[in-house]
């Protein structure tokens, strides 16, 4: 592996969504994701008794707030099915306090994704742009489960993703009145 492409792991991910100095986009391509800080949340939304998910994400919405007073801009596209399967009807739900924390919210249908031609090219992993400089890919097992991250800083693949992020951000609505355009 070259070194403007290598494997990181989840500590260092994480590290990541600190450093960026500017942007930080996600595009959300899967149809459903299984990470264990939300299998509670999820089963209670299910039930129809969701609980607020204040304090599982309590560290991501601080996070992001701070990014926010200093300035910085958070967004994310989330591709969506028609209809939208059980986990992004949870996620539609969690929008509220995303965008109360300061992080610009969007949605694409999944066959307009495919239309406007972001898919299948955007591939099939989600990523964080970071700083239009730095890429980070989210692999998924077929579950939704995250399985691995690979940091890219390749100038080619990066304006790759930044052409992407501009066609998903065009296409896409923005959620909530309350959000910047």
């Amino acid at each position: 592996m070259s070194e403007d492409r290598r494997p990181i792991t989840p500590a260092e991910f994480g590290e990541e969504l600190t450093k960026f100095e500017h942007t930080a986009f996600r595009l959300e391509l899967q149809p459903s994701y299984l990470v264990p800080e939300e299998v509670e949340l999820l089963a209670a939304f299910l039930c129809g008794e969701p609980v607020p998910p204040t304090t599982v994400y309590k560290a991501w919405y601080d996070q992001i707030s701070e990014h926010v007073r200093q300035g910085k801009r958070i967004e994310r596209v989330r591709i969506q099915d028609d209809p939208p399967t059980d986990y992004q009807r949870f996620e539609r739900w969690l929008d509220k306090w995303n965008r109360q924390a300061g992080e610009i919210m969007r949605y694409l249908p999944r066959q307009q994704a495919h239309d406007i031609g972001l898919l299948p090219r955007a591939g099939s992993d989600d990523w964080w742009l970071l700083d239009s400089s730095r890429l980070i890919k989210m692999h998924f097992d077929g579950s939704g489960r995250p399985e691995a991250y690979e940091l890219i800083e390749d100038p080619a693949v990066v304006i790759q993703a930044c052409k992407w992020r501009d066609l998903a951000v065009h296409h896409s609505v923005l959620v909530g009145q309350d959000a910047p355009a």
